[in-house]
């Protein structure tokens, strides 16, 4: 029996994001996805390094290489309990980065050990978000006017007046044009799976429900936040590809399209989530840089044991830090402060 978690570990686990936060914001609006990711991928994974836990990458940035990239199954923290499976996406929103557009996150889950779900060959699935208000009303199955008007009447609104997360991609042609036929309204977004999961399970965010095809990993990423928030997530998983589906139903058999909630993926009464901003958002600012060294995060943190959401604004000075962080939080040799806020702005 591996030991439970019982202190807060979503403060400490803000470290990490706030690391890969920072050191992926110098790459804002480049054009350069990979180098940004990296410069995320290795700031968190120093951090998770002095993070006093026993963890295992359940959902992590990809197989194990020559070069250390919080592949699954890699060991991470001290070494010291409590034992724990952990769920990372260093910048969710690569491209949004990249382009400097909103929405752009570094976010990590940790739960106790074994009680993440591991995806395996499935990619992609079918996803259902609510917050607590509607989370007894609806049903993956349904159609989507009848899970639609069944959100409408648990929030007390007319359906037109409903606003529905949809990633923008050629695969939900058709999810759009059932949501139009309903009356309520779409924010549709290019990218960011675990954010939209997030304005959903979160009231008074402006965003009522998401809905459509999305990323297993993030769907585990995001189930912690909603159990914390209250919500409810639905997921089916939806091959899109013909080789995927085969590895698919090979893995998973006659269950592989069966419904799994925010209990099936992460199996545990307690859990710990953290994002901090990258760009700017509904929930979160993004990192600022003013002219006087001082460096501005904004970060969520929760724990689903005890619901408790906490919104924190830390300003660094990362000229101290860099003195003796092993983490790269300025690119640029020679960099000054008032020319990185100026290029911000």
């Amino acid at each position: 029996m591996s030991e439970r978690p019982q202190r807060n570990l979503s403060i400490e686990l803000m470290r990490v994001t706030e690391a890969a936060a920072l050191a992926a914001a110098q790459y804002m609006g480049t054009g350069d996805r990979k180098a940004g990711d990296q410069a995320a991928v290795d700031a968190m994974r120093a951090v998770l390094s002095t993070v006093e836990i026993d963890g295992v990458i359940v959902i992590g940035e990809g197989e194990k290489d020559d070069a250390p990239m919080l592949y699954n199954g890699e060991k991470i923290g001290t070494g010291s309990p409590p034992a724990v499976d952990v769920a990372v996406d260093p910048v969710e929103g690569t491209r949004l980065l990249a382009l400097g557009r909103a929405n752009a996150i570094s976010c990590i889950a940790v739960a106790e050990r074994w009680s993440m779900w591991n995806p395996g060959p499935s990619f992609y699935a079918d996803k259902l978000v609510v917050d607590k208000r509607a989370r007894d009303v609806i049903d993956i199955r349904y159609s989507v006017a009848d899970n639609l008007n069944h959100i409408a009447v648990a929030l007390g609104r007319p359906i037109s007046e409903l606003t529905v997360f949809v990633l923008d991609k050629p695969r939900h042609e058709q999810l759009v044009r059932e949501i139009r036929a309903t009356g309520a309204r779409i924010t549709l977004q290019s990218d960011g799976d675990v954010v939209g999961a997030l304005l959903a399970a979160t009231p008074g965010s402006g965003v009522d429900v998401m809905m459509g095809v999305g990323g297993t990993p993030e769907a585990v990423i995001a189930a912690a936040a909603v159990k914390a928030l209250g919500g409810a997530i639905q997921v089916r998983r939806s091959p899109q590809s013909e080789d995927e589906l085969q590895r698919v139903m090979a893995a998973a058999g006659d269950d592989w399209d069966a419904v799994l909630t925010e209990d099936d993926l992460i199996r545990a009464e307690d859990a710990f989530f953290a994002a901090t901003g990258i760009t700017d958002g509904p929930l979160l600012e993004g990192v600022h840089y003013d002219r006087e060294g001082g460096v501005t995060t904004h970060s969520m943190v929760m724990r689903a044991k005890t619901g408790t959401v906490r919104y924190i604004k830390a300003v660094h000075q990362l000229e101290r830090l860099m003195q003796f962080s092993q983490v790269e939080y300025i690119r640029q040799v020679g960099a000054d402060w008032t020319s990185i806020a100026a290029a911000q702005a």
